[in-house]
């Protein structure tokens, strides 16, 4: 329950982290409280509407559809898993108040996605990807290596892997059923928010990634997304 309480202080109350400076020991624990949640399907959400809310489903989607679906939705939730591991690597090895906060509040806004995409796997009668511990760590490594880089470029990278994901989030609109009117629901805010965080990352002083950066970055998200959609 302690472990919980540092966990809100940090996470869910911006104001409260400038109150407050904790120890290298203390963002570890709270990190590792956070990684435990966003793997095992228990994040803090912000309280918002879910977008499917006051939805119906006057149309029932076919095997083949519901199957298309679940694997979109199941790649979608691998894919905030390694954003959550991301920007918790960036906050523990920042140097910036400023840097932290923003990258706190992403954060939190971003467990709803969390939730959204894994109630509607469910929905779907499927499962989120068995691989999501690995997602997790290897997300968590490059986001770390990136903050000791430097801000600006950890924040270059925040930036470069949400203008990726919006691009993701597109296709994804168009392969959905037309009829699956919940899932395209969720994709549309969740890509609303991802270009707001983009937004945030570059206006908080992100640098413009080189293209090989950039190109490395979608290779392997191709093959984070290919194994997601299937296991």
């Amino acid at each position: 329950m302690w472990i919980f309480n540092l966990e809100q202080k940090l996470y869910s109350n911006v104001p409260n982290m400038t109150e407050r400076i904790y120890s290298f020991i203390d963002e570890l624990i709270i990190n590792l409280d956070k990684g435990i949640r966003t793997v095992f399907g228990d994040p803090e959400p912000t309280g918002r509407v879910r977008p499917t809310a006051g939805i119906e489903e006057t149309e029932p989607l076919t095997e083949v559809e519901r199957r298309v679906a679940e694997g979109l939705m199941r790649v979608n939730h691998a894919g905030e898993i390694c954003a959550q591991a991301l920007y918790q690597g960036h906050a523990l090895t920042t140097h910036s108040a400023l840097v932290r906060e923003k990258m706190a509040q992403s954060a939190w806004e971003e467990n709803d996605h969390l939730l959204w995409c894994a109630e509607r796997v469910r929905e779907l009668n499927g499962h989120t990807s068995y691989l999501n511990p690995c997602w997790y760590l290897g997300s968590l490594s490059i986001g770390v290596f990136a903050g000791l880089v430097g801000d600006r470029w950890s924040l270059g990278f925040v930036a470069e892997t949400e203008h990726q994901v919006v691009r993701h989030l597109d296709s994804h609109l168009k392969r959905l059923p037309a009829s699956d009117v919940k899932s395209r629901a969720i994709v549309d805010q969740m890509r609303k928010d991802e270009a707001h965080h983009a937004t945030v990352a570059i206006e908080t002083g992100a640098v413009v990634l080189p293209l090989v950066v950039k190109r490395c970055m979608g290779s392997c998200a191709k093959v984070m997304t290919s194994l997601a959609y299937w296991v």
